[in-house]
């Protein structure tokens, strides 16, 4: 198994946040790509174009996707690989341990929480659920 971990890449909190997504991944089992760390971060406008066919190659092959929905919002990148990645047919899973809530109806945006296969609240779930959510 393949697994895509999405999610902010802003600032080192973030990255770490996406670090420990991948700790849990593999630790389940899966392979995974994590693009701050196995394509770099990108340093200017001409990289760009790089890193998204980079990262779009792995997606594309990804089976899950997990997702860092940390925050106030998610962020756009994220959206927009979780809301691909939902078009193509691939399992979604969100990882949100911020108690601090987008709605009064929803945890996150409605079309991210409906996208999703499930949400996990901390990565002690996050470790119980991908062995048995293995496919």
């Amino acid at each position: 198994m393949f697994a895509y971990i999405a999610g902010p890449l802003y600032n080192e909190g973030e990255r770490r946040f996406d670090e420990l997504i991948d700790q849990c991944a593999r630790e389940a089992g899966f392979q995974t790509y994590l693009p701050h760390c196995d394509l770099g971060l990108f340093s200017s406008p001409e990289d760009s174009s790089r890193h998204f066919a980079g990262d779009l190659d792995q997606l594309i092959r990804a089976d899950p996707v997990i997702a860092n929905l940390d925050g106030t919002s998610t962020g756009a990148g994220t959206a927009w690989e979780l809301e691909y990645a939902y078009a193509t047919g691939k399992r979604l899973i969100g990882v949100r341990t911020d108690f601090r809530v987008h709605a009064s109806h929803s945890e996150t945006n409605p079309m991210i929480s409906n996208s999703l296969e499930t949400i996990m609240h901390s990565f002690d779930e996050l470790r119980e659920y991908l062995p048995a959510g293995k496919k």
